[in-house]
């Protein structure tokens, strides 16, 4: 089983065409955070799947908890909470790309707290974006990487830099290098990987990385592909899927279980594996991801594709 740990919330997308005489766009509310739409994409998939966080009790959770569970998803370790649902404001440019504003205070995915145990086979965790920042549960998520690490499962790191709720850049960098000796998998895209590297010469930066824990990191390029270092340096790159980009929406979370998906198919769940796939395998992994992504971005939201869609 994989689980994924993070945040669940409300997306608020503007929805049709501008208003004119400067009225302002109706927004449409879907689901998402990041890690709840890997879930999500992970359960369409067909990998069994088990979404850890802390989701309210108001009508948003309710939607939020019936999605996942219509995707496959086991949501017993789902905290609930009467706190309002996390609003994440959605800005599409001219490109397809979405940029955010949130409304986090008080609300219920905020206030995890770190779980006894998880469910058990869990293989590997996947953890990032939001709620590896705001706090208290940041700190209890990062105590679940660091716990399952210890014990042998693959964690899988997607950072999802969200620039606007770190409020030390520096003390927020320094944390993310101190996570790396417990992380299997690093995922980044390279806009994040250049705000993490603060100025570094990127390749250097992700040797660094790399040379602290991770077997592998993933570098995605939105439309130009994705490439795989790995920390005996091997580099493998494949292109982007050309689609008709509708927005980007949760095309990252897509890739996060693309990945994790496909590489339980080739079982390369641990160090050990990861460092010994060979060039064709990890073709094969990056491809299906890019696949998958490109899917997400032909259609509005954060919609990742169903298995069949794949096949």
């Amino acid at each position: 089983m994989i689980v994924v740990a993070g945040e669940a919330l409300i997306d608020l997308v503007p929805g049709g065409s501008a208003p004119a005489n400067g009225a302002l766009p109706a927004l449409l509310p879907q689901r998402g955070g990041g890690p709840y739409n890997t879930a999500v994409a992970l359960g369409r998939l067909g990998s069994p799947t088990a979404f850890c966080s802390r989701v309210s009790t108001d009508a948003f959770g309710e939607a939020l908890l019936t999605e996942l569970r219509a995707a496959g998803v086991d949501v017993a370790p789902v905290q609930r909470g009467p706190e309002p649902t996390t609003l994440a404001v959605a800005s599409i440019g001219a490109d397809g790309s979405a940029g955010y504003g949130f409304y986090v205070e008080g609300t219920a995915d905020r206030l995890f707290e770190l779980p006894a145990a998880l469910p058990e086979g869990t293989r590997a965790l996947s953890l990032g974006t939001c709620s590896l920042v705001l706090e208290p549960g940041a700190s209890a998520y990062e105590a679940l990487l660091r716990r399952e690490a210890a014990r042998g499962v693959c964690t899988a790191l997607d950072p999802n830099i969200r620039a606007g709720l770190i409020p030390d850049a520096a003390a927020y960098r320094a944390r993310f290098r101190s996570w790396l000796p417990h992380v299997t998998l690093l995922k980044l895209s390279v806009e994040d990987a250049e705000w993490l590297a603060d100025g570094t010469d990127l390749d250097a930066a992700l040797a660094d990385w790399l040379a602290a824990g991770p077997a592998a990191a993933v570098l995605t390029r939105g439309g130009d592909g994705l490439s795989v270092r790995t920390r005996d340096g091997a580099e493998h790159t494949v292109p982007g899927e050309r689609v008709d980009v509708v927005d980007t929406i949760g095309a990252g979370d897509t890739v996060n279980a693309a990945l994790l998906h496909r590489l339980a198919e080739h079982k390369a769940l641990s160090p050990a594996e990861i460092a010994s796939l060979d060039a064709g395998q990890w073709r094969d992994i990056l491809g299906f991801a890019a696949r998958a992504a490109a899917i997400t971005c032909s259609r509005a939201g954060a919609q990742p594709p169903y298995a069949s869609e794949l096949a």
